[in-house]
């Protein structure tokens, strides 16, 4: 367990900024804009680092902390990095009103609150919260919508979170890592980064929605302007095709919706019938030819008739027949009658 004390802050520093022999230690610590105290073993952050008024970076990760250090006499932080404690709430935060970045990746946090007063917040990073099992992520309203207005980049990944809806109002986000959760829901995801117009990167390997069919696809849709997903870039070519894909679509789609509407599910007016897509006309089988019929007859009485004229032409044939060969032998008879005489 270590106390952070005036030494340890003295050694803090880099090698570019030393303390001047006719310097004071109070005048050397009011100089100091950044302090390098990662990795020190400290628990506890005393009044000392009060001394530190114009200190502007303060490196604080990998560290015992408890709970986020009382820093109302260092105003002027811009940027705090306070990774990888075991901190639990975010608090005493208020006084730091020119925070720019703030670090509070691997804590054991559960809620993001107490930003309310920082209106200059454009990075906060939360990433892979140490939560007991069953929890998640949650966030106070209040303080996403203080932020909303200056917040450019939120890190999010492996907090359990199985939806992203109460951070739709973060319309100005340029970066978001949502990255290993448990996000499934496309329609959501949709409505929530649609919203987002400046939105450039997004990161959502690890969630199951990336199994889906043409997750890539649809999510390069869905944000008309990001340029890298997944840590890929996407390249220009393809967004132009999948937004006239998506684009063609919608249109199609409100005409169809349309139609319907004014036609009451009847289609009365053949330009409409013209601006629908055309309907595949599959080739028909030829059609059974049935056998021919007197028009005008029943078919017994058809059949009837039809046999009886068979019957006739049978006979005719058969006297037809007989009449040959009775020509035939008469003319032999006549022939051996000439011979003979």
């Amino acid at each position: 367990m270590v106390k952070l004390t005036i030494d340890l802050i003295a050694r803090g520093t880099s090698g570019y900024t030393k303390k001047k022999r006719d310097e004071s230690m109070q005048q050397y610590l009011k100089r100091l804009t950044h302090l390098y105290l990662e990795d020190r073993c400290i628990d506890e952050v005393g009044e000392d680092l009060s001394m530190c008024r114009n200190l502007t970076v303060l490196y604080l990760y990998d560290n015992q902390l408890l709970k986020i250090p009382i820093l109302h006499h260092n105003q002027h932080l811009t940027m705090l990095y306070l990774q990888n404690n075991d901190i639990h709430k975010i608090e005493n935060l208020s006084p730091l009103t020119r925070l720019i970045k703030l670090y509070l990746g691997g804590n054991c946090i559960t809620v993001i609150e107490g930003l309310d007063k920082l209106e200059h917040l454009q990075e906060l990073h939360i990433e892979n919260q140490r939560m007991p099992p069953g929890e998640k992520l949650l966030f106070d309203p209040r303080t996403l919508r203080a932020i909303s207005s200056s917040l450019q980049v939120l890190n999010i990944a492996g907090n359990n979170l199985d939806s992203i809806k109460d951070i739709e109002c973060l319309r100005n986000l340029y970066q978001l890592h949502a990255n290993d959760n448990l996000l499934t829901d496309m329609k959501e995801l949709a409505h929530v980064i649609g919203g987002m117009f400046r939105l450039w990167r997004l990161d959502l390997m690890g969630n199951p929605l990336c199994h889906k069919a043409k997750y890539r696809d649809r999510v390069i849709v869905m944000a008309k302007n990001l340029d890298v997903l997944d840590g890929k870039e996407i390249s220009e070519t393809s967004r132009r095709f999948l937004h006239s894909w998506h684009d063609a679509r919608e249109v199609q789609k409100k005409r169809r919706e349309e139609h319907l509407r004014k036609g009451s599910g009847e289609f009365r007016d053949s330009a409409l019938l013209r601006e629908l897509p055309p309907v595949k006309d599959y080739p028909r089988p030829p059609p059974k030819i049935p056998g021919y019929m007197m028009p005008g007859l029943p078919r017994k009485q058809f059949d009837e008739i039809l046999a009886r004229t068979n019957s006739n032409l049978a006979e005719d044939t058969t006297q037809q027949t007989h009449s040959a060969s009775v020509k035939t032998r008469s003319g032999i008879l006549r022939s051996k009658t000439l011979v003979i005489g």
